[in-house]
């Protein structure tokens, strides 16, 4: 699966969201900035990023996530 594509996948799902993404063989890093996660726990965040690409997880076109930096756009400038 192409970066494009899992950033595509995030930015459709997410409201005002900016999604980079760096794939290396079946592992993942990626950085999320949305409003969506304004008032929640990290965990909360990555929870939603994992519902997010749980398809492309469980078939196995994506082996494991291993970084996710995940803010709003206000943490972003800190």
């Amino acid at each position: 699966m192409q970066a494009s594509d899992i950033e595509l996948l995030i930015e459709q799902a997410l409201s005002d969201c900016e999604a980079k993404v760096q794939v290396d063989g079946s592992h993942i890093a990626l950085a999320v900035v949305s409003p969506d996660f304004e008032g929640l726990s990290k965990i909360k965040r990555q929870q939603l990023i994992n519902r997010i690409l749980f398809d492309v997880i469980t078939s196995g076109a994506i082996h494991a996530i291993d970084s996710m930096d995940i803010c709003t756009p206000a943490e972003k400038h800190l």
